[in-house]
């Protein structure tokens, strides 16, 4: 089922996308029957890795920590594995990458930043992100950021201050900080969200949505627990 509508006698019934958090940047969307994986962790990391089956993975910078592509496979079904910049449309998915730099390693400092349209909803996905400034071609290709991941632990990608400031200028619904628990600093959650105004923010184990709960959001912090 490539779409996520679903026809019941006459009427559209739209699924509800499942966000859940997995430590680092480990991200995975589910909707209808496809499952999306964002840097997954690799067994080669000091993290241990969650396994699960995914249809499409990418991989933003090609590091343990986020290039496990092994651990989201399943019954030797290969996913469709997207390592960086082009544009792609993979089963439905719209897919546009773009070059940016992280200093989270010296091997590997290209960074993909990911541009993700699916059901109406647009995804930005930073990565290993270092660079504190809006990309220009991310702001002129997507009229909205309804979903933002975002980098906030330091030590080679943005910190909480930058981070926020970045998040701002994206104008995102809603932001959903990545990079804090396992491989950057823990501390950083809670200047991030002072920095938001969100510092009443509850951690939720997954985070459901659909392109109608986007309305008259902006900025929401969602804090996923990993």
């Amino acid at each position: 089922m490539d779409m996520l509508r679903i026809r019941y006698d006459g009427f559209v019934c739209i699924q509800s996308m499942i966000i859940t958090h997995h430590k680092g940047e480990f991200i995975r969307i589910s909707f209808g029957d496809k499952t999306l994986a964002f840097n997954p962790i690799s067994k080669k990391s000091k993290i241990t890795p969650t396994r699960f089956g995914a249809d499409i993975v990418f991989v933003t910078l090609n590091h343990p920590d986020f290039n496990g592509v092994d651990e989201v496979t399943r019954n030797a079904k290969e996913p469709f594995s997207v390592r960086g910049a082009g544009e792609y449309e993979i089963q439905g998915v719209f897919v546009k990458g773009f070059d940016s730099t992280s200093e989270y390693s010296t091997d590997a400092t290209i960074n993909t930043i990911y541009t993700v349209r699916m059901e109406d909803i647009n995804i930005l996905f930073l990565g290993a992100l270092s660079e504190k400034k809006p990309n220009p071609s991310i702001v002129e290709d997507m009229d909205s950021v309804d979903v933002l991941f975002i980098p906030i632990g330091g030590s080679g990608v943005l910190d909480a201050s930058e981070a926020h400031a970045l998040a701002v200028a994206y104008e995102a619904k809603v932001v959903v900080p990545i990079h804090y628990d396992g491989i950057g600093d823990a501390r950083a959650l809670k200047t991030f969200l002072k920095e938001a105004g969100a510092e009443s923010t509850k951690q939720v184990e997954k985070l459901t949505i659909k392109k109608k709960d986007l309305e008259g959001k902006s900025g929401e912090v969602v804090v996923l627990q990993s």
